[in-house]
């Protein structure tokens, strides 16, 4: 437990205009949090829309980042730069800015996290304490993204960082579901899996990860200052239920039974050279390789439970938010389920 830690319920975070940033900020709001949302662009200084306070800033800006935290309890830091472009040089600078942000208010930093930290000495199952011992570039920057965080929340800053599998949901952006596996807003007529075969593989779907980060947050009073969990989310064990998934959701809403094929790996490797987003996906193939599966005992010993949606109900949200779908007559039924 961090006794430094802040207890309003104004929550600052990064990154909202994504997809988990934007995620966490409405649970948030829904939650009764105060919820300020910094973004580049847009007319006005500030704007109150959505039941959240818009504030226009960069997070590479520690000035923008230091005034939109003032008096913060929680900065959520789920910004990156977009398209990955300049990636490797821009991560860095962002967090440390969020950092002495958090310090100067006693906030508690909340990190979407990944398995890009772990490497063939954590596989095949990763637990908080894994060790971190990456094989790519990307992986070698989350890594020192955490070490920073860590060694920030000594002095009075605590840290949440939720770590999880492949994102996918109703507005994901960039993710292997939507740039991987089925074209945006097309309807699904083909299905790419990457796996090799045989290989299982985990995701996760946004909803539930950002109502996992809301639940710790709410009970941060209780939490060690530098605190990690790993969730489970799905876990497709020969990487073939997640298209199973998809294929059923299509012809539930009248779709024709998409052709599953593998995905076109050498096609990634004559493109990579000359798109950013591609060179990242290219660099994590081995994740697809690979058995790599998270433990998620600890989150549940803090909660109780891991929130938790039916598979071909987030599969279905996502295909609609994606405008994969034909429009669904009514009001969808159950986007969340209940945490199991």
């Amino acid at each position: 437990m961090n006794s430094n830690t802040a207890l309003g319920n104004t929550a600052l975070v990064l990154g909202a205009t994504g997809g988990i940033g934007g995620e966490v900020a409405r649970q948030l709001r829904d939650a009764g949090w105060n919820v300020r949302a910094l973004r580049r662009g847009g007319e006005l200084a500030t704007e109150r829309r959505d039941g959240m306070v818009w504030l226009r800033g960069d997070a590479m800006n520690r000035d923008d980042v230091m005034a939109a935290a003032e008096g913060c309890a929680v900065i959520v830091h789920a910004v990156n730069p977009p398209g990955y472009r300049r990636w490797a040089e821009l991560v860095l600078p962002m967090v440390d800015n969020t950092i002495a942000a958090a310090q100067a208010n006693g906030a508690t930093i909340v990190l979407p996290g990944t398995v890009y930290n772990f490497g063939p000495s954590a596989f095949p199952t990763l637990h908080e304490d894994s060790p971190l011992e990456p094989v790519t570039r990307k992986g070698a920057i989350r890594v020192e993204m955490e070490q920073r965080l860590r060694a920030a929340s000594s002095p009075g800053c605590q840290v949440i960082v939720v770590r999880a599998g492949d994102f996918f949901g109703p507005k994901a952006g960039n993710s292997w579901f939507s740039q991987g596996l089925v074209k945006p807003g097309q309807p699904v007529k083909a299905i790419s899996v990457p796996n090799a075969p045989g290989v299982g593989h985990q995701w996760s779907y946004l909803p539930d990860v950002a109502r996992t980060m809301v639940e710790l947050v709410q009970r941060r009073e209780t939490l060690e200052a530098f605190a990690t969990f790993h969730m489970a989310g799905y876990w497709d064990a020969d990487g073939t239920q997640l298209a199973a998934a998809i294929s059923r959701v299509v012809v539930k809403r009248g779709g024709v039974q998409p052709k599953v094929s593998a995905f076109p790996w050498w096609l990634m490797a004559l493109i990579a050279p000359f798109v950013p987003t591609v060179h990242e996906m290219r660099e994590m193939r081995y994740l697809w390789t690979t058995r790599v599966e998270m433990s998620n005992a600890k989150l549940v010993a803090t909660l109780g439970h891991e929130p938790h949606t039916p598979l071909d109900t987030a599969v279905e949200a996502a295909l609609d938010g994606m405008g994969c779908l034909p429009a669904k007559q009514g009001r969808p039924e159950g986007l969340v389920g209940q945490g199991v």
